[in-house]
């Protein structure tokens, strides 16, 4: 019998040193997918992907670049996409964290590969050109991954108080799991630097070659999207398609003119509750698994907290979630070989 799963795309950030050469290594047999992606490349003025993933150093300076990594993480996701085992599974719904909204709509149908490359490349390459503001993770979890509500509205208070000061833009830019994503201009993320204390020798990180994603800073490259791309490019899902939101555009129901509105609209203005997301969706279609697409092994532990933070199939904490995880795995992150080896 076959099991359900909900897909998750993953977003920027996902495709690092470790990843090096990871199309080459899972998909030498979809290399048309890669072919199509420089050839489009080529199209744009733009240095091929292959030359990226095949690389023999990983470069901070050339990979994480948002013209770069969009295209390089969708090439990756979207080929682990097709290797999922069909036998073994049905992919009941599908999302995705921040860029992999975009992935989610080729995965789920909503957009042919060749239209969301154009897509993907596209806002890419606007983020790296405008590089408008920053991005800033602080958790508000505890070390056994229990939301601690009182950090929780500490950092919203923050917000408050640093947007309250002259020429400090400052906002929510991603809810994911236990961790805040802050969007903002350089002032308003230094504010915040200087107010936070460190912790686990990582937060605050500052995320390199981010813009403040999701926010309203990124209003002007809204409009160029608006001005560049067509409701005319969509389709009607064939899979279900839960939002930054947490609402679900189902097949024969999605309107192409809202959908073309919410991708280049609120995703790019407006914060991106991916812990939404997931509840959403694990509620909504109960999934005998949940599936991350790589590259990158970053997303299982978000995703894991979304889960605890509802006490999904009674994982309340990190210890729940790890005891869960041990003899059969619920989340299977490509990623990993070992998990990989599961679903392909």
């Amino acid at each position: 019998m076959k099991k359900r799963a909900l897909v998750i795309a993953p977003g920027r950030g996902t495709y690092n040193k470790p990843e090096l050469g990871y199309f080459a290594r899972h998909h030498a047999d979809k290399q048309h997918l890669m072919d199509e992606i420089d050839a489009y490349r080529e199209t744009q003025g733009q240095s091929p992907i292959s030359a990226l993933d095949s690389a023999e150093v990983y470069s901070i300076k050339n990979h994480t670049r948002g013209d770069n990594a969009s295209p390089l993480i969708y090439g990756c996701a979207y080929a682990d996409f097709l290797s999922i085992n069909r036998d073994k599974y049905d992919i009941a719904c599908v999302t995705g964290n921040s860029m992999g909204w975009y992935i989610a709509l080729a995965c789920a149908g909503a957009l042919p590969f060749a239209g969301a490359l154009h897509l993907i490349n596209t806002m890419g390459t606007l983020m790296q050109d405008a590089l408008i503001g920053g991005q800033m993770i602080y958790p508000f979890i505890n070390d056994n991954w229990e939301v601690q509500e009182d950090q929780k509205q500490h950092l919203l208070s923050l917000i408050k108080d640093i947007n309250a000061r002259p020429e400090h833009d400052l906002y929510i830019s991603i809810m994911l799991g236990g961790m805040m994503v802050f969007g903002g201009n350089a002032a308003a993320l230094q504010a915040l630097k200087d107010t936070l204390p460190p912790l686990q020798d990582r937060f605050p990180l500052i995320l390199p070659n981010h813009a403040a994603f999701h926010t309203p800073l990124q209003r002007p490259i809204s409009e160029k999207a608006f001005d560049i791309f067509d409701a005319s490019m969509f389709d009607n899902p064939h899979t279900p398609l839960i939002d930054g939101r947490g609402h679900t555009w189902r097949p024969y129901a999605t309107v192409d003119e809202e959908i073309f509105n919410y991708t280049f609209g609120h995703q790019v203005n407006d914060y991106y509750d991916f812990t939404r997301a997931v509840q959403v969706s694990v509620k909504e279609y109960a999934p005998d698994n949940i599936i991350i697409l790589g590259p990158g092994t970053t997303l299982g532990g978000a995703v894991a907290q979304c889960l605890i933070d509802i006490g999904w199939q009674g994982m309340h904490n990190k210890a729940d979630f790890q005891a869960r995880q041990k003899d059969d795995p619920y989340i299977i992150t490509m990623g990993m070989d070992e998990q990989r080896a599961l679903v392909v």
